[in-house]
């Protein structure tokens, strides 16, 4: 009886453990998707100061780490909802045509970023340049629905995912060298791991 009794007490106290620990690392994560979002609300403007924020698409810059430190659905959520609040609060993107294929992209940056470094284990600049490609093909598939359904002046795909990349060049590097840097540093110093952000021992 005695046995049984400290087997069940044992098992409740796992229980009760686990609560706090899934409990505490949803926080932790609504807290980082709050940053995030933040982020990709205020480095577009200081861009736009400097006449360089069509250039170096610094809304990409967040949603992209995002991936890297958080889980999907709420990587999902930073790259939807940073650029429909943007458009809300700032006007930029515009409202239409713009800001709903922004929505599409950035919330597949998210999404691939974290699945292929967080759930597959892939190289960062894997994952990086494989959400930067798939974020892109999204993107042109949501501007081909927005001109062909919701008669939006938009270029079709194929010379928009072009444009898209050989304009977006020098924002298409600084994510290559900034965002890998900062997740690798970031590991060395062990602030984050693939399964989401912890605190330095």
């Amino acid at each position: 009886m005695r046995l049984l009794f400290a087997v069940l007490s044992f098992q409740i106290k796992k229980l009760i453990q686990k609560g706090i620990f899934m409990q505490t690392k949803s926080l932790r994560e609504i807290i980082l998707s709050g940053l995030f979002i933040a982020s990709g609300l205020i480095l577009p403007g200081i861009f736009h100061v400097y006449g360089m924020g069509s250039t170096f698409s610094p809304m990409h810059i967040p949603v992209l780490l995002a991936g890297f430190f958080l889980s999907i659905p709420y990587a999902i959520a930073v790259g939807a909802l940073t650029p429909f609040l943007s458009s809300v609060f700032t006007g930029m993107p515009p409202i239409f045509p713009i800001m709903p294929y922004m929505v599409f992209e950035l919330a597949t940056y998210g999404t691939i970023a974290s699945l292929l470094y967080r759930k597959l284990k892939v190289n960062v600049y894997i994952a990086l340049i494989g959400s930067m490609i798939a974020g892109r093909i999204v993107a042109g598939f949501a501007v081909w629905v927005l001109a062909t359904f919701f008669a939006a002046k938009l270029p079709g795909p194929i010379i928009f995912i072009s444009g898209a990349v050989t304009n977006g060049i020098p924002g298409i590097v600084l994510q290559l060298v900034f965002i890998p840097a900062l997740v690798m540093l970031l590991n060395r110093y062990n602030i984050v791991r693939r399964d989401g952000i912890r605190h330095k021992p």
